[in-house]
């Protein structure tokens, strides 16, 4: 446990300024310890660091577009957040949120097609992306393909089972 609280406190100012290895073992632990979380209380905000740590994973410049385009994607300007993870996904194409984030604005603004390339593209770069699952569970569960949800959620206990 109070490893958990010690990796809480010490995330937020340790993504920016690390080597890509630093950031990948940073991330990696943060995974293990959302996986091993022993209950929901201590899942909940490590799950919330790890979705933090995969949207600052990039350049400064990467990251303020990130920042950018979730802001976009919350107010519901889906056809700028697909323009600004665009930027992002020129700038770095193996920044598996950029991937996420696109395909969430591309569903909610109609193109499923394009979204689950999107989904697809992410998980290829980070099979670990539970949102990126969880969005297929959800995907899945609307068109009533019970075998995809169901698989989807079975991918998202196996990366965040308090979730």
């Amino acid at each position: 446990m109070r490893r958990l609280v010690a990796l809480l406190v010490l995330l937020p100012g340790l993504a920016f300024g690390q080597t890509p290895a630093e950031k990948r073992a940073m991330l990696d632990k943060a995974l293990q310890s959302l996986k091993d979380a022993p209950s929901t209380e201590v899942a909940a905000p490590l799950e919330q660091k790890v979705m933090q740590l995969w949207v600052d994973s990039g350049t400064a410049a990467v990251t303020l577009l990130m920042h950018r385009g979730l802001r976009e994607l919350k107010a519901e300007s889906y056809d700028d957040a697909i323009e600004t993870f665009n930027d992002v996904i020129t700038l770095d194409a193996t920044l598996a949120e950029a991937w996420h984030q696109r395909g969430l604005a591309r569903y909610r603004s109609g193109d499923t097609a394009g979204a689950m390339n999107d989904f697809q593209q992410t998980l290829k770069l980070e099979p670990r992306e539970f949102a990126t699952w969880r969005t297929l569970a959800d995907i899945a569960t609307l068109r009533e393909d019970w075998a995809g949800a169901y698989a989807a959620w079975q991918k998202v206990m196996e990366l965040d089972p308090k979730t």
